[in-house]
């Protein structure tokens, strides 16, 4: 069975792309984006297989 881990990363809007791309280098893949604390922020959460 496939076994996953996770994390969750603020967003800027003016580089969401730049932080996404760093992250999809590490194999992390991007599962949600959702309304962060103010409206300059973004919160993503991500997903890649353990181990």
């Amino acid at each position: 069975m496939q076994k996953w881990e996770y994390a969750t990363v603020p967003l800027l809007v003016h580089a969401t792309k730049q932080i996404l791309d760093n992250w999809g280098e590490d194999g992390w893949e991007l599962v949600s984006v959702v309304p962060g604390p103010n409206p300059e922020q973004l919160v993503a959460y991500l997903k890649r297989p353990k181990g």
